[in-house]
């Protein structure tokens, strides 16, 4: 129960770490975390996910709506029952423009993995470890690309 109860607090960490990455959150920028699901594990461990995913207070919310609410334009990830968001003001055209220039990136990684493996010729000699990893990487750039626009239509719903 011990090493389950460390994979929760790891994948937790891991998962806002991850959003403050995607956000460009300096590690030294401690904001406060909002949680909604998982309510007694993310209350046991509070202190320790303050510390080590560097925020500065654990928020259990457990009204699904006000979570909702409070998260209406921030990005919102998962990690197990629990939904996580970091509470940060933003600048609503500076953010798009932010997704835009990120969306355009990830479009341009997208054509060129497609145009990768539209090439016969590289499917063909390229080994099959090779041909598996640029399959992945256009799994991941389209998962990336779908959340990017999910932001990006929350933002432009509240503007």
């Amino acid at each position: 129960s011990a090493m389950a109860w460390m994979l929760r607090l790891k994948a937790i960490v891991a998962a806002v770490r991850t959003l403050r990455s995607e956000m460009s959150l300096s590690p030294a920028q401690r904001v406060p975390l909002i949680t909604h699901g998982d309510a007694a594990f993310l209350l046991e461990a509070s202190s320790l996910v303050q510390a080590l995913a560097k925020v500065s207070e654990v928020r259990v919310m457990a009204d699904a709506s006000a979570f909702a609410q409070a998260v209406s334009q921030v990005p919102v990830t998962m990690s197990g029952a629990a939904r996580l968001a970091l509470h940060v003001e933003i600048d609503v055209a500076a953010e798009h423009e932010r997704l835009g220039k990120e969306m355009q990136r990830i479009e341009g990684e997208v054509a060129k993995t497609h145009a990768k493996l539209g090439n016969p010729s590289f499917v063909a000699r390229a080994p099959a470890a090779v041909v598996a990893q640029e399959r992945q990487r256009l799994a991941d750039f389209m998962q990336s690309l779908e959340r990017l626009k999910d932001q990006a239509s929350r933002l432009t719903a509240k503007v």
